[in-house]
């Protein structure tokens, strides 16, 4: 299973209209998905991680069968690519307000390779501490765990956001479901960026699962990005890791090593919690 790591930076493109800022992704899109079962995107790249005050102006209906204009470049990019596009995720906009009153989640979407909607994850865990993500969205309620189409269908699915790496308790709930793979978009900021790192790896290791996680680089909103994407197999092993700028990882992993992980050192067999 060859895996499309697409970690993006913004810096020069601060001031893109949204679909300015599509139209340039789907162009990263179209060249690198070609030859890859599946291709990631970094959290909230529409919008700005931490452009908080854009999040409005950029949100994104996902309602109706048209998809908004941060993800339609998207489904004409990946068609005949062959690929699973994951887009990261987008300020989507309900119509109908939430438990909170609220109307925007951060919700990540997932494409099959005819740019159809296959799986959506709104964001359970909301960054910022009363401000940000807490007063301005919605939390998700519902884990998701799911077998994407061919040609990403060799392992299952467990889907999380950024900020969603700190509970580890999430992870092991998807395991439970059935999750072989972690795919984590994230806008990852860099003063924390060594704990990204190393989450990363522990929840590869503690749940005998693929991670792969797709971070941003240069700058939301004039905080710096952390970058550092990368691709981590059950044991906790980095097959790869981006560094600090725009990067794409090409990543072929053996979808057989879960299995092969869990019966030579069967530790999730000896929880007793």
């Amino acid at each position: 299973m060859r895996i499309a790591v697409v970690q993006l930076s913004y810096g020069e493109g601060a001031d893109e209209s949204v679909a300015e800022r599509a139209a340039r992704v789907a162009d990263l899109v179209r060249e690198h998905a070609p030859g890859h079962d599946l291709v990631v995107l970094p959290e909230l790249w529409s919008a700005g991680g931490f452009a908080v005050s854009e999040w409005e102006e950029r949100s994104q209906s996902l309602e109706g069968p048209d998809l908004p204009e941060a993800l339609a470049p998207l489904r004409e990019a990946v068609r005949g690519t062959g690929a699973v596009l994951h887009t990261g995720s987008v300020v989507e906009r309900t119509a109908a307000p939430g438990p909170e009153g609220r109307h925007l989640r951060n919700t990540s979407v997932v494409l099959d390779p005819e740019g159809e909607v296959v799986a959506t994850y709104p964001k359970i865990h909301r960054f910022g501490f009363g401000g940000g993500e807490p007063r301005l969205m919605e939390a998700g309620g519902d884990l998701v765990v799911t077998d994407l189409p061919a040609p990403a269908d060799a392992l299952t699915v467990g889907l999380s956001t950024c900020y969603d790496l700190r509970f580890p308790e999430l992870y092991r709930a998807q395991v439970d479901l059935g999750a072989q793979m972690f795919v984590v978009p994230a806008a990852w900021p860099a003063p924390r960026v060594e704990a990204w790192r190393l989450l990363l790896r522990a929840r590869a290791i503690e749940d005998q699962c693929f991670v792969v996680a797709c971070n941003t680089a240069g700058e939301h909103a004039g905080i710096r990005m952390g970058g550092f994407s990368a691709v981590i197999d059950p044991w906790g092993t980095v097959l790869a890791e981006a560094g600090t700028g725009q990067e794409v990882l090409s990543v072929e992993i053996d979808p057989g090593q879960v299995d092969r992980a869990r019966t030579d050192f069967p530790v999730l067999g000896d929880r007793r919690l």
